[in-house]
């Protein structure tokens, strides 16, 4: 697809501005009613889904041309696709994630960069991961561990680990406690180590299409030679590009794929793994956007009249993974959750997303900073999120600001509850 695929959808646009609110019916309170961070920090409507609806359209029509001024316009912006969940709500013809990234990679392709995201780009070729870290070291999070090299041998699961828990530190032990609870669960599983590869997905959202189809053939390869049934990944953002960008590039996946809560919830429902250690605490959840809204599966690029297409066959954020996280929050014996007011697909973002962590961090903090306040809100005494993403601009925000609230992963959690970890203030 291109930019001038979506003309229509672009002068279809009726300017409701519906693209910066949680949709009228869901809103429980002014304080927490708008959506779009974008729009909510920079006030201009151009920053907003409408607005970029406008620009991308005008580009076309040779009405105003790209300048960094425009770009910068265009990727402050976190993809989080809470404009197009609210937008589907009253115009299910339009396709709004779908042109905010087709508009992204209309920038790139008239060679208008961004300079952070550059060096995302160079980090990725030079050492396969999208935080420029070394490539020998991407297993080491998994030494000691009772898993298979399924660069050697077949296996039932692959773990994809992902660059963000790979390399960060604060984060190792969420993710090597991810496999030791699937190895307690039973489960046969393999992980590539030093050779697993970005997923390509962050490519692709800042415009590097060629790069995001490299990685995708690279991990497509790996799984059909693993012989793996499942997939199993605690990257959100890895997660929504496996089951939603693959498929639509033409290279879905051999085998189910599963975020770890989907996984981890499911052996607890089969009764293979037991969370029996009461942790008495009040928890609010954070979804993640490429879980939530954006972890719907790939169904069809509707060639036809979208004001024919039935209601099945458009994404509209409803489909996303909101109910796997939370049974197996609840299962936690001593877990209470009090629920925020913006939640599952009307969930406002964590700020990390897009590119914008890296070119923008400050409009990334100030993202997180108003999902805390939320969180702070509903007098939980911990936050719980299901994204190393989600995790780290949370933590790094609460630090900045000195606010008092512990920040966890859902399988810190279930560490815990399983006797596996000890509680820890983070």
């Amino acid at each position: 697809m291109a930019l001038a695929d979506y003309k229509r959808d672009m002068e279809g646009c009726s300017r409701c501005s519906s693209c910066k609110w949680v949709p009228f019916n869901q809103i429980k309170g002014w304080r927490f009613a708008k959506n779009c961070p974008s729009i909510c920090r920079y006030n201009f409507h151009a920053y907003s889904g409408s607005g970029k609806l406008i620009i991308g359209n005008s580009i076309l029509e040779g009405r105003s041309e790209l300048n960094d001024a425009i770009t910068e316009i265009v990727f402050r912006c976190q993809l989080c696709g809470a404009c197009d969940a609210a937008c589907k709500v009253y115009r299910d013809d339009i396709d709004l994630t779908e042109i905010l990234l087709e508009l992204r990679a209309h920038c790139i392709e008239q060679g208008q960069l961004i300079v952070e995201h550059m060096a995302v780009i160079d980090a990725l070729k030079r050492e396969d991961n999208v935080l420029g870290e070394p490539k020998d070291k991407r297993g080491e999070w998994a030494e000691g561990l009772a898993v298979k090299d399924i660069n050697a041998e077949q296996c039932e699961v692959i773990f994809h680990a992902g660059c963000r828990y790979s390399y960060d530190p604060d984060l190792r032990d969420t993710v090597r406690g991810a496999v030791q609870l699937m190895l307690a669960a039973g489960a046969d599983v393999g992980i590539a180590g030093k050779e697993e590869s970005c997923c390509g997905g962050r490519a692709y959202e800042l415009g590097y299409r060629g790069e995001a189809e490299n990685y995708a053939d690279d991990l497509l390869s790996r799984v059909k030679a693993s012989g793996a049934k499942t997939l199993v990944t605690a990257c959100a953002d890895g997660f929504a590009h496996l089951r939603y960008l693959y498929p639509r590039m033409g290279k879905e996946l051999p085998c189910e794929v599963l975020h770890i809560t989907q996984y981890l919830a499911r052996m607890v429902e089969q009764g293979k793994l037991r969370l029996s250690k009461e942790v008495p605490m009040l928890v609010t959840y954070h979804d993640p956007c490429h879980l939530g809204r954006m972890g719907e599966p790939f169904l069809t690029d509707w060639k036809e009249d979208k004001l024919q297409r039935p209601m099945s066959l458009k994404r509209s954020g409803r489909k996303g993974i909101f109910d796997e996280p939370r049974a197996l929050l609840t299962s936690i014996p001593g877990i209470e959750l009090t629920e925020m007011e913006r939640i599952r697909e009307y969930a406002w973002c964590c700020g990390a997303g897009g590119g914008v962590y890296e070119a923008f961090p400050d409009f990334a903090t100030w993202t997180a900073q108003e999902r805390l306040e939320e969180a702070s809100a509903t007098g939980a005494e911990a936050l719980a999120t299901a994204c190393p993403w989600c995790v780290r601009v949370f933590r790094d925000a609460a630090a900045e600001t000195g606010m008092d609230l512990p920040i966890y992963d859902l399988v810190d959690l279930a560490l815990i509850s399983a006797g596996i970890a000890e509680p820890a203030k983070v």
